[in-house]
């Protein structure tokens, strides 16, 4: 399963269905009225602080009638969204009836329920409403009696589903009585007495933690995902730290498509443990808590804790995956607003290979980030904080170095530099067509970074060309050449510095914090000073005077001793630049291998 698209597994606006009620396009819930908003479940009909007013109880047949929602004065001030029809009192499970006049267009529309035009009316957005009002318009061959049934969304997963209006009938006829027209069951999850352990790990359960080897119990930072079989059944435990929620999914491989997801969201203050299901590049559909038994939950101190049990087989239900089979395990967690869930905040951890969840119990290592990625952050860094540092400081200050000495017929700074300007071109390339594989194109979502790292490339395959078609040393043209070439070079790296620092805090990536910027400013901050060094050295300004002995001619001697001295500083310099520079490198890389 692709972590690119493990992103919009678990995205803030929860599904195809979800972005049709925003809009009020619920055609789909006409018979049911019942919104799809996942598995959250409609509150019990005697709580619903709304209520549903007519102006009149007796028509006939061509008559209006005003149709009002609006709270009922219980403690709600508004909603945000709704669904309105009319059905026969006598049959309140049949189709829509009659057809409805707007009052306010802005945020009421008509939709089509059946085959009737304009039997249902909805809400245009999700914007908070304190009442709607709509005209209901009799048909010729009305029913005796008529009870509107509305259903009303105060929030995502709150709301109330076919709250009856008075019955209306018509003139001559005994109205039918109001009742109520749907009772809920719930079975509400326990309440876990204590944090989970991570004792019988790898003995009597199989676990993936992040970081490696963490202790859900004692340690805030730490996610973790256990399961053992029992009996025809597997227990499933689930921690992490979040705002939101934390989740988990089976997947059949990396790629995105046939994954069964369950999720304990945080709705105020409890849990909600949910079943549900993703296919193809969508969003995940609900699944009503499918096959999820003994549920239980624990929220403290910013931890989201869940337990549940779940057959091996639901023959019934196509979508559950069997648990005596292996599947790639994904860990993520996020954002969620009124148990409705957002994009995840960091990239998942994967299990590094196929797990049978029925399987022997074993200690299980996963990843953030993906090979891929990995390669391309430590090729990138090579590239541009070791190589191209390097060949930069070698081609302005060590020219007049080694003067007698060639290497394959050419000066011994050129050559270095060439290799080195070669070897960031190759490196940088590599690297830099393997996120363009791993996401399968663009990254719309990692904001300017992959902008300089565009930039980046094309200065950095600019160079060579440059330096192929360059003019003789004794041109008039050559300062135009040496211009060009100095102020590209120079810009890449700048540019190549800020990649990097943008670079550390992507999903496909993400470094820990302290580490990847304190080891690219001590980088930055080392550059800059072995490059102020060499520039003063370069300029006279940390030379000495040297007093002749009177044994050799001052002139000569002076020269000599001094160019010798240059050249240990500069050497001096040099050596210390690349051994910190390499250990700022190892560093990132050992934190690169760690996520």
């Amino acid at each position: 399963m692709d972590l690119r698209l493990w992103s919009l597994l678990l995205a803030a606006v929860c599904g195809v269905t979800v972005e049709g009620f925003k809009n009020g396009k619920v055609t789909a819930a006409c018979d049911s009225m019942v919104p799809l908003h996942d598995q959250h479940s409609p509150s019990v009909q005697p709580s619903s602080p709304y209520m549903v007013t007519v102006d009149k109880r007796k028509f006939s047949p061509g008559d209006k009638i005003k149709v009002s929602i609006l709270p009922s004065g219980s403690g709600a001030k508004y909603f945000e969204g709704f669904l309105l029809e009319a059905r026969d009192a006598g049959h309140l499970d049949g189709p829509a009836v009659g057809s409805f006049d707007l009052v306010d267009l802005t945020i009421s529309q008509l939709l089509n329920c059946g085959n009737i035009q304009g039997s249902a009316v909805s809400h245009t957005s999700k914007t908070k409403k304190t009442e709607v009002q709509v005209i209901w318009n009799a048909p010729k061959d009305s029913p005796p009696s008529v009870q509107f049934l509305a259903t009303v969304v105060q929030h995502y997963s709150t709301f109330w589903v076919k709250i009856p209006a008075p019955v209306v009938s018509q003139n001559g006829v005994t109205p039918l009585p109001t009742r109520p027209t749907m009772t809920v069951e719930t079975t509400t999850p326990s309440v876990l007495p204590k944090p989970f352990s991570s004792e019988g790990c790898g003995s009597k359960k199989s676990c993936l933690r992040g970081p490696v080897g963490c202790h859900p119990e004692t340690d805030p930072d730490c996610f973790f995902l256990s399961f053992a079989p029992v009996g025809h059944s597997v227990v499933f435990e689930l921690s992490g730290p979040a705002e939101g929620y934390v989740a988990f999914a089976l997947s059949l491989d990396k790629w995105m498509g046939n994954d069964d997801v369950y999720q304990c969201v945080r709705n105020g203050d409890r849990v909600d443990i949910e079943a549900a299901y993703v296919k193809g590049r969508t969003h995940p559909e609900g699944a009503s808590g499918s096959g999820i038994s003994d549920a239980a939950w624990r929220l403290a101190d910013g931890i989201i804790q869940c337990r549940f049990r779940r057959e091996v087989r639901i023959p019934q239900d196509h979508r559950r995956f069997d648990l005596d089979k292996s599947y790639y395990l994904f860990l993520a967690n996020g954002r969620a607003e009124y148990g409705k869930v957002h994009r995840h905040d960091r990239q998942p951890l994967i299990s590094t290979y196929k797990k049978v969840i029925t399987g022997s119990p074993e200690n299980m290592n996963g990843s953030r980030s993906p090979l891929m990625m990995k390669f391309h952050g430590a090729l990138m860094l090579v590239a541009w904080m070791t190589a191209a540092t390097t060949g930069i400081i070698i081609a302005r200050y060590f020219k007049p170095s080694w003067p007698d000495r060639t290497i394959f017929g050419q000066k011994v700074w050129f050559q270095v530099h060439r290799v080195m300007m070669i070897l960031v071109v190759l490196l940088t390339g590599t690297g830099f067509i393997l996120p363009f594989i791993y996401r399968g194109g663009w990254s719309s979502r990692a904001g300017a970074h992959p902008y300089l790292g565009c930039t980046v490339m094309t200065l950095a395959v600019l160079q060579p060309f440059m330096a192929i078609f360059r003019p003789p040393p004794d041109s008039a043209r050559r300062y135009i050449f040496n211009w060009m070439h100095m102020g590209a070079g120079t810009s890449a790296v700048i540019i190549a510095v800020a990649a990097m620092f943008l670079g550390v805090g992507q999903q496909a990536l993400l470094l820990p914090t302290v580490v990847s910027n304190v080891a690219l400013v001590g980088f930055a901050v080392w550059f800059a000073v072995a490059f102020l060094v060499l520039e003063l050295q370069k300029q006279g300004l940390l030379k000495r005077e040297t007093q002749s002995t009177g044994d050799d001619d001052p002139i000569l001697f002076e020269t000599s001793q001094a160019d010798y001295k240059d050249s240990m500083v500069k050497n001096v310099v040099l050596a210390v630049f690349i051994i910190g520079n390499v250990g700022f490198v190892i560093a990132l890389l050992c934190s690169i291998n760690s996520v």
